[in-house]
């Protein structure tokens, strides 16, 4: 057996499934607020979009193996989004626009990243991001991580 076949053999993440206390305020942030196109719904069991060549679906809780309802103090997942670098700031406009939360404002990273980053109404974290040069990272540091 070859080291890339079975698990060896994957080559990207193409499916991402969301699971969701509130089906219908979810659905309304990911599509209303985010502007995700539905690509398929079946009302009160899953809601999906195609973000590039991502799938993203949202399904409830409520299958023996997802366990109980977590708290919306926590967050479940972390999902990123790359766009081009001006349109870091464009997103943040439109999410302040809108009242969604925002837990850090545009910042230019050490690590070569613009990122916005913020919550759904799950309290997952979903970030905004950019590739930037690396002199930009550097003339306006987060101050989070070391330049070398």
């Amino acid at each position: 057996m070859s080291k890339y076949s079975g698990l060896g053999a994957i080559r990207s993440l193409d499916f991402v499934i969301i699971l969701c206390n509130d089906m219908e305020k979810m659905r309304d942030f990911y599509s209303d607020i985010l502007g995700f196109e539905i690509e398929f719904e079946s009302k009160g069991k899953n809601v999906g979009f195609r973000v590039g060549t991502l799938y993203i679906s949202l399904r409830p809780r409520g299958r023996t193996y997802d366990g109980a309802k977590i708290d919306h103090d926590s967050a479940s997942i972390q999902l990123s989004f790359r766009v081009p670098p001006a349109d870091v700031d464009i997103a943040y406009e439109t999410l302040k626009r809108k009242a969604v939360k925002i837990i850090e404002k545009p910042t230019n990273q050490d690590w070569h990243h613009r990122t916005l980053f913020f919550k759904d109404p799950e309290n997952n974290i979903l970030e905004i991001y950019a590739d930037i040069h690396p002199q930009d990272s550097a003339s306006l540091p987060s101050k989070v991580h070391k330049i070398l």
